[in-house]
């Protein structure tokens, strides 16, 4: 079954985000993992194995940034069926974002 891994960069300071609490959240929004990323802005594994269906890990960056325009970010991806793993890298400045499939 697929697993999951972040990775999270302040691009406006040049280095990882260390210490930004990261939730999985299934489609229905009910909660089944948290983590903090590490020195290198990293969640190595988020949850257990995931089964096929449609997935939220919101990122918790105003604790990270209180002085940046967003509180929090969301990205809803879907896991399919025969994939082996999952990584949604998180590129964060205090006034924008951006995502993708990392491998």
């Amino acid at each position: 079954m697929p697993t999951l891994s972040t990775h999270v960069l302040d691009t406006a300071r040049g280095r990882p985000a260390a210490g930004v609490p990261v939730h999985l959240l299934d489609a229905s929004g009910e909660a089944l993992a948290d983590a903090v990323t590490d020195d290198d802005g990293r969640v190595a594994s988020l949850g257990d194995d995931l089964s096929a269906g449609v997935y939220t890990v919101r990122f918790s960056v105003g604790s990270y940034q209180p002085e940046g325009f967003y509180p929090e970010v969301a990205v809803t991806f879907t896991v399919a069926d025969g994939e082996s793993h999952y990584h949604v890298p998180l590129l964060l400045s205090p006034y924008g974002y951006s995502t993708y499939r990392g491998s």
